[in-house]
């Protein structure tokens, strides 16, 4: 079986080889690709970028092709058709699996060679995410808080919500109005994807996760940092940073040692004119209200983290805290939860199917920064219930990101497509 693989990040082994820096994201799946080759799959990964050099190369067993296009991967590329031609030719692949429709170069591969058998898997839906990109922050808030990079780039909230509406509209849509086999994974993704086109076929397919978590130590309640809260990511609205901070402030006379700890590149650092020149609406706004609040010494950005950093983050904290104002089924709280991790989820999108309410985590409407503060304060004061949640985690993390069924679901869905 020959499969081709369109993703949006340059995997590991290719970065090495490129002698580039090995992203962060999309780890889950380089454990599933790894795993399609162990069981004998043919597998081809590609991708594109602008202004590059084209790379041809067999790594690992996978055969990796990278295509220089002319514009970002968030436009349509017309010249990518061509190249895209050439490659079909090249490896004449059984199906094409395409991960993640918010990019434009997979589309370019669609329109020019029609007759391919397509699936394509559901990540996010900014078409819709888009409606909630602006997360409760008043318009009035978003104002004030335009910079000068936000003018010049233009980038302030408003500007990066119509570029996601933009997207989902010229991009998104149109592969799913093409799509005749689409692989979901949430109530959330299977009813929006089945109202955008109706006569698709829907597979249910968990995702994996990264190597590293299924060998990692579980969380224990005895070697957790007291009163100390993690997020995953936080750089722009939807991640709803500025909500966990309104939470910590009703809490910090309660818990005076309350911290907050986040993955991610420092957004509010301003320590040098470049930076300061830089600096987005968003983070201007985090600023004033950690300035307002107080809470300036509370707050740490960690940096791009590696996977055994990530795991030692999760492990160390005492809750974990998914605040977004839209996901699908994000995989840090995936991550979480088989690490065992007592964890908080905003009751959006396909979290729910996630979640269920004092037995796997707690839920809580996005804007409800009260009920947001009083779960942190029941998990910091309620051991046997962290406890059970953590317990309860661990079993559907378990179940839900088992390696063996998915390689297998995903293989069936793959020889159903094949066979029609």
């Amino acid at each position: 079986m020959k499969i081709l693989w369109i993703t949006n990040p340059i995997f590991p082994d290719l970065s090495k080889a490129l002698g580039s820096e090995v992203p962060v994201i999309g780890g889950w799946m380089y454990g599933l690709a790894n795993d399609l080759v162990r069981k004998g799959i043919s597998l081809t990964v590609a991708t594109s970028r602008p202004n590059i050099k084209e790379y041809h190369s067999i790594v690992n067993g996978i055969d990796y092709y990278l295509l220089a296009g002319k514009t970002p991967n968030v436009e349509y590329d017309v010249s990518l058709e061509k190249e895209w031609r050439k490659i079909i030719n090249d490896i004449k692949p059984d199906l094409v699996h395409i991960h993640g429709i918010e990019f434009a170069h997979g589309l370019a591969l669609m329109k020019a060679c029609p007759d391919l058998s397509y699936v394509i898997s559901i990540q996010g839906l900014i078409s819709i995410i888009s409606r909630y990109y602006i997360s409760g922050i008043s318009t009035s808030e978003i104002r004030k808080n335009i910079t000068f990079f936000d003018i010049i780039k233009r980038e302030s909230i408003f500007n990066a919500q119509k570029k996601f509406e933009k997207r989902g509209r010229k991009v998104e849509k149109e592969y799913l109005r093409l799509a005749t086999n689409v692989i979901g994974r949430t109530t959330w993704d299977h009813n929006h994807v089945k109202t955008i086109n109706p006569n698709c076929k829907y597979h249910f397919c968990n995702e994996s996760l990264r190597d590293e978590f299924y060998s990692a130590k579980k969380w224990n309640i005895n070697l957790k940092n007291n009163h100390t809260i993690f997020l995953s990511q936080a750089s722009y609205p939807i991640k709803g940073l500025h909500k966990v901070i309104e939470a910590i402030y009703l809490l910090k006379k309660v818990f005076p040692n309350i911290k907050l700890r986040i993955a991610g590149d420092d957004i509010i650092k301003t320590d040098s004119f470049s930076k300061r020149l830089k600096l987005r609406g968003y983070a201007k706004y985090i600023k004033a209200l950690l300035q307002k609040y107080e809470l300036e010494e509370r707050i740490s950005f960690l940096g791009h983290l590696n996977s055994e950093e990530m795991i030692d983050e999760y492990l160390n904290c005492h809750v974990f805290i998914c605040p977004s104002s839209i996901e699908n089924s994000p995989n840090s709280l995936g991550e979480a939860q088989l690490l065992g991790v007592p964890s908080i989820a905003s009751y959006v999108g396909g979290v729910p199917d996630m979640v269920t309410q004092m037995k796997t985590g707690l839920l809580y409407r996005f804007e409800e920064v009260e009920m947001l503060a009083q779960h942190i304060a029941t998990l910091f004061t309620n051991d046997n219930l962290a406890i059970s949640i953590s317990m309860g985690g661990i079993d559907t993390g378990t179940k839900r990101h088992d390696r063996n069924k998915n390689l297998k679901r995903t293989l069936e869905i793959y020889n159903q497509i094949i066979s029609r």
